[in-house]
């Protein structure tokens, strides 16, 4: 039987991906990982812009957004078939893959980061495979971590959660975003972080990440929802919304 991970190493859902990181806007929502590398950088608001890490950074787009304000970007991912596009797009400027149409059909799709903007952002980037919930020791001191889209597709969320605040500098940012879609061929319903009842009340995913950020995180301000749109084929679309939560590492994350 595959693994639920194997989903992100096939050729028709790494097509999806580059198309969602570098291809066409659809249904009138904006680029989902440049609005999201936006408000980080909002978010920011003059602390320092040293290093982040873009964590389940997939295709890589938000890494090199967030490179156009940072002096180095880490993007890290567990798929090694994500990875190697992205480090293609840091390499040679450019991408080109098949994308999905209708049945067997495709059309053929040429994205570069000059087009994007993003021209001069690969000396400031590097992308490694990496597990969020056993990140090597070396993952750490960094000013901003994105976690987008990354939560509720972890094995074992708490892992990473209760251990970020060791790789972020004090008041650095926490950033995660998630559409909070637990599923248990990725994540045993036991280790959900919320989506659940619980001695007859009901516990969300926002009341779960409260309560494990709350020992070393102070919630920046109240949640804001991002839509995102993964183009499937011509005539099918997941149109979605992300919940994206700012926190902030503080010694004293009441003061």
């Amino acid at each position: 039987m595959a693994h639920a991970s194997d989903y992100y190493e096939s050729d028709t859902t790494l097509a999806q991906y580059l198309e969602f990181h570098f291809g066409e806007p659809w249904h009138g929502e904006a680029n989902f990982p440049m609005e999201l590398a936006r408000l980080c950088l909002d978010a920011l608001d003059g602390r320092d812009a040293g290093r982040a890490l873009d964590l389940g950074c997939a295709c890589g787009r938000a890494t090199f957004e967030l490179a156009t304000r940072f002096a180095h970007v880490d993007g890290v991912d567990f798929s090694i078939a994500f990875i190697e596009q992205a480090r293609a797009m840091a390499r040679d400027g450019v991408v080109r893959y098949a994308r999905p149409e209708e049945g067997a059909l495709v059309s053929y799709q040429e994205r570069s980061l000059a087009a994007l903007g993003l021209g001069d952002t690969p000396s400031r980037v590097a992308f490694h495979q990496g597990d969020a919930c056993a990140l090597d020791s070396h993952y750490r001191d960094y000013d901003l971590i994105l976690a987008a889209n990354l939560i509720d597709r972890l094995y074992d969320p708490a892992a990473f959660l209760t251990t970020v605040h060791e790789r972020i500098a004090d008041l650095g940012l926490l950033v995660i975003a998630s559409p909070y879609t637990w599923l248990e061929e990725y994540t045993p319903q036991e280790a959900w972080v919320g989506g659940y009842r619980k001695d007859g009340e009901d516990v969300s995913t926002l009341d779960g990440l409260k309560a494990m950020l709350a020992p070393h995180f102070r919630l920046m301000a109240p949640p804001r929802s991002l839509p995102f749109v993964i183009r499937e084929t011509r005539n099918k679309f997941q149109h979605s919304f992300s919940e994206v939560t700012v926190w902030e590492k503080r010694d004293d994350p009441g003061a």
